[in-house]
């Protein structure tokens, strides 16, 4: 069944059947049927008679038709992201994770944001940096897929949480597993400002070891752990109690790993206790992991309060090891004894050791080293027979950089002397020792592979996402939660038409009890019309190109844009409504024209095209345009105000302006 409160046909979904995508929406739809639902009321459409939940306004579809409708959003919103690879569409993930399992994105959104931020301002100066935003939601698609594809790791994590039905154990993992995936590099805004100052010196040739280097003091309130959370814990726990994150992790960590790697609570204690504070007693290199994990525990459980179990504690502990705690203190994962971590030990960390070194394509590259290296852009992956076969795709626009390579490398085969050649992190990939590579051979040493078969292939692709990245148009990604409460808060709104009239929108938007009733009313919307205000915003830089301008916070000899002309509202609006329209299809809106007070149960709107069969789902821009003008100027109108909107609101956040090409 699926989606059982969703009684409409939902849109197949491309790409292999064992492939990336298709796993990962299976999982979704199959496997987390029933997702958040209240199994008090009816879960299915038939029986369905609540009016409990929420869609444009409070009490007007069953509630658990409302959970449906946002894992549907979580699941386009994930393929989105998989046709794009853009940091704007992963936002939508990230949005929909906190929305469905934390509940209020206006007080975590500062918590992932400030990793974009960091990374797109900072990363520069580095002398190797990749992008860890669009990244960590690539490491949580993989890690639904994987779970869905692979019956050993599921039977693995059922036995651990104890959890028998297997729709059940899927929701469970989707939580939790989100949780680890989505906030395992939150931590990279404190590693940063380290690497920054180490790469200084490393320009000139210094080693690190011989030059100044940053730490971290002063985070006896970072650490500590507040009363609530702490006699929370103590429930958790059987009556221990803990006074810092410390301690607690060092507890948490002994008890899982401690016998099979040889360690007690108190060395682990003092090595998180060193790790932000003496990192030249871990080679000099300071671990976003540990961040990462005290940021997120400190904001969802001392700040937000949210509710605590030991779920939480497993996702938080499998972030603090993900990076060097465990493959340099815990397992020393390159010495002759190393024993790579079993899945029993610890599922959720072992699936995050696994997707966070398999995930390697599409990473844009800040830092200047990394600019000058071979990484994949994409990856064909095959989940088959409970296994894992990744083939590696790097442009082949580099084939001279890569033939100049093998050039090297077969010269040197042939007389030995010196380093080998490299060219990361294509060698890495290509060149096999008894028939595995370097990458694949460290992923071994890491986690135990011995019931996950992988196999690591290279191979070559033009550009995977040259259409979706080729906009002029740039902006601050951070801002687009600000726009959809304004696009939203303008609706239908007197004093917005009023402004706007009088040539006054900016002023406007400036007063601070607007901006709160704005914000007051987007927040009691549905995560599907969120998403919708949100998308709507993103579609502007699609749009300026396609009518010649751009939008910058640089000074440029361009004509600057005040007001769209006719002809530019119009192609606006075309664009604008075809985009409506898929989005509506996507989320298994058809054709109809029921009552207003029934529309959002039914699914069913009139401005949607008459003309299209139950099934046919892909809105061309002829489609577009004949429905379009079918409408009359009042609807169409809505297709063209909020973009006239934007002029303003990206003056006021942002602080930049339109211009027309010549």
């Amino acid at each position: 069944m699926s989606y059982t409160m969703l009684h409409h046909v939902l849109p197949p979904r491309d790409g292999a059947q064992n492939g990336l995508e298709q796993a990962a929406v299976r999982f979704l739809r199959e496997d987390c049927e029933g997702l958040r639902f209240d199994l008090t009321k009816a879960t299915t459409w038939e029986q369905a008679t609540d009016r409990d939940g929420t869609s444009l306004g409070p009490c007007q579809i069953p509630f658990n038709q409302e959970k449906d409708i946002d894992r549907l959003c979580l699941e386009n919103a994930i393929v989105r992201f998989l046709h794009s690879g853009r940091k704007e569409d992963a936002f939508d993930v990230y949005f929909c994770y906190l929305e469905m399992f934390v509940g209020d994105y206006e007080k975590t959104r500062r918590m992932i944001e400030l990793l974009s931020e960091f990374e797109a301002n900072g990363s520069g100066l580095l002398m190797k940096h990749r992008d860890h935003y669009a990244h960590s939601v690539y490491v949580f698609i993989l890690g639904l897929a994987l779970y869905g594809s692979n019956e050993w790791y599921r039977q693995t994590y059922q036995e651990q949480y104890g959890i028998a039905e297997h729709h059940q154990a899927a929701c469970h993992y989707l939580q939790f597993w989100g949780m680890a995936a989505l906030f395992h590099d939150i931590g990279y805004p404190f590693e940063l400002p380290f690497e920054q100052v180490a790469s200084y010196f490393e320009v000139e040739g210094d080693q690190r070891q011989k030059r100044p280097f940053v730490a971290y003091q002063a985070l006896q309130s970072f650490t500590s752990i507040g009363t609530p959370v702490r006699n929370c814990l103590k429930e958790l726990l059987g009556g221990k109690d803990f006074a810092t994150i410390n301690q607690l992790f060092a507890y948490l960590l002994a008890q899982k790993l401690g016998e099979t790697y040889g360690f007690s609570q108190q060395q682990m204690e003092e090595w998180l206790a060193q790790k932000p504070t003496h990192p030249e007693k871990f080679n000099h290199f300071m671990d976003h992991a540990y961040f990462s994990a005290v940021v997120l525990f400190q904001k969802m459980f001392d700040e937000m309060g949210c509710p605590l179990h030991l779920e939480h504690l497993d996702a938080l502990t499998a972030i603090l090891m993900h990076n060097s705690l465990y493959k340099f203190c815990i397992a020393h994962y390159k010495d002759e004894n190393n024993r790579p971590l079993r899945c029993e030990l610890h599922p959720l960390a072992y699936m995050l050791m696994l997707c966070d070194e398999l995930q390697c394509w599409d990473r844009t590259a800040y830092g200047r080293n990394s600019k000058k290296e071979l990484h994949p852009m994409g990856c064909s992956l095959d989940f088959s027979a409970n296994g894992i076969h990744a083939v590696y795709l790097f442009d082949e626009k580099e084939m001279g950089k890569v033939n100049g390579f093998k050039d090297d490398y077969i010269a040197w085969l042939e007389k030995p002397v010196g380093k080998a050649p490299t060219l990361k992190a294509y060698s890495g990939m290509f060149i096999r020792q008894q028939g595995i590579c370097q990458f694949q051979r460290d992923i071994q040493r890491i986690v135990d592979l011995s019931r996950i078969p992988l196999v690591v292939e290279t191979g070559f692709t033009a550009n995977l996402f040259a259409e979706h990245r080729g906009y002029l148009s740039d902006s601050d990604f951070i801002n687009l939660y600000h726009f959809a409460i304004v696009l939203n808060g303008r609706w239908n709104n007197a004093a917005w038409k009023a402004a706007k009239n009088a040539g006054q929108e900016e002023s406007f938007l400036r007063d601070p009890e607007i901006l709160e009733q704005f914000s007051d009313a987007f927040k009691v919307l549905s995560l599907e019309y969120k998403l919708s205000n949100i998308n709507q915003a993103k579609a502007f830089a699609r749009y300026m190109n396609e009518i010649g301008c751009f939008y910058t916070d640089k000074a440029v000899d361009f004509p600057m844009v005040e007001h769209f002309t006719p002809e530019e509202l119009q192609t606006i609006g075309l664009l604008e409504h075809q985009r409506w329209l898929q989005e509506h299809y996507d989320m298994g809106w058809v054709y109809g024209t029921p009552p207003r007070q029934e529309r959002e149960l039914l699914r069913q709107h009139k401005d949607m095209i008459p003309s299209f069969a139950e099934g046919q789902f892909v809105v061309t821009a002829q489609d577009a345009r004949d429905n379009y003008n079918r409408l009359d100027k009042a609807e169409q109108d809505k297709d063209t105000d909020p973009m006239e909107c934007m002029l303003a609101m990206l003056r006021m956040f942002d602080g930049l302006r339109i211009y027309r090409l010549r």
